[in-house]
């Protein structure tokens, strides 16, 4: 799982990593998260500044190949970032049609 939020335009990108005992083993859970770590540091070339990354290792994780766990984490970047660049802002309005968010009429 891969979450991804925007930042200031100007900062430096950052990427967190959960890797929970369901993945297995101290040694595992190492290996799992190395192997995060140089796919996160491969994707700083494109999106070096302006997203926070927070990526959750399932415990499919632990079996996958290198070549699968990169080809994961690419793929379910590409797929958040798309995402959040097509999103629009919320609108930071809490009036509607003369009453409050909650429906009660205003006083």
């Amino acid at each position: 799982m891969l979450y991804t939020a925007s930042i200031g335009a100007g900062e430096p990108s950052r990427i967190g990593f959960i890797v929970s005992k369901a993945v297995g083993n101290a040694v595992t859970r190492n290996l799992v998260k190395r192997r995060l770590r140089e796919a996160g540091a491969l994707s700083l070339h494109t999106h070096g500044t302006g997203l926070a990354v927070v990526v959750r290792a399932l415990p499919a994780a632990a079996s996958a190949s290198w070549e699968q766990l990169l080809s994961d984490y690419n793929a379910a970047l590409a797929v958040t970032t798309k995402r959040l660049s097509g999103s629009a802002p919320r609108s930071a309005s809490t009036e509607h049609n003369g009453t409050t968010t909650e429906g009660t009429p205003r006083a």
